[in-house]
Parts: structure tokens; sequence; C-alpha cells
């Protein structure tokens, strides 16, 4: 019992990195009304989960899920909620998946202002 809780543990990981991945990306929209809970962003970027843990190539998916979670992302409000609820994760992120995280918005054409990491202000 205690193995398969610590299973299910060990791989919600890389989805919730995925979900502060996609704070980052958000945290730099217009302020508002939130919209966009932590269910979405885990949903329209779970695509992505497997280029984030092995890297190789980005699916569209991936890419697909990130432009509807910018396009979502209309306020500060949203931002600053889904960024709250995932900044803790990125503590439990290796280096290699930040590192493969950082490479998912260059590889889906999407310029963003700001570098990856795990010390994010959520606050603006």
């Amino acid at each position: 019992m205690a193995f398969t809780t610590m299973a299910k543990a060990s791989s919600l990981k890389p989805l919730v990195f995925v979900l502060f991945v996609s704070m980052l990306i958000m945290s730099f929209f217009r302020s508002g009304q939130a919209q966009i809970s932590c269910d979405t962003v885990k949903n329209d970027l779970s695509p992505c989960i497997g280029f984030i843990m092995n890297g190789g190539k980005v699916p569209p998916a991936c890419c697909s899920g990130l432009n509807t979670l910018l396009s979502l992302a209309k306020t500060r409000t949203d931002r600053q909620s889904a960024c709250s609820c995932l900044k803790s994760v990125a503590e439990s992120a290796t280096d290699d998946q930040l590192k493969n995280a950082a490479q998912i918005p260059h590889s889906c054409g999407v310029n963003l202002p700001f570098k990856i990491s795990r010390d994010v202000d959520c606050s603006k």
C-alpha cells in the first residue's frame, strides 16, 4: 500500500512541474478576473510531460496546449492564482526537467521575456 502511494506521488511530480512552467509563461499578460484553474493548466499541458521528463522533440499537442493557455491568460488574477498554486512545485523539479521545460516556448514559437526558473515572482 505504501509503495502504491509513493508511486502515485512520484508520478504526479512531472505533471505539477508542467503546471508551474505554464504559470511562468502566463505571468506576463494583462490583469483582471480569474478564470484559469490548476485543472485547466494540468489538462492543457499534459502533452508536455513526456518531453519534460525525457527530452527529445516537443510534441505538437504540447504547443497546442501552451497556446490554449496563453489565449486564456487574459487577466493578472488568472496568472497570479495559477502561479501561486504551482510555485512550490518547482522545488521538486530536477535541473534536467527545468532545462527541458525552458525549451518548450522556443520550440513552440512563443517568445518569452524571461528565463524559466524556480524563483518566479507570482506577484508580477
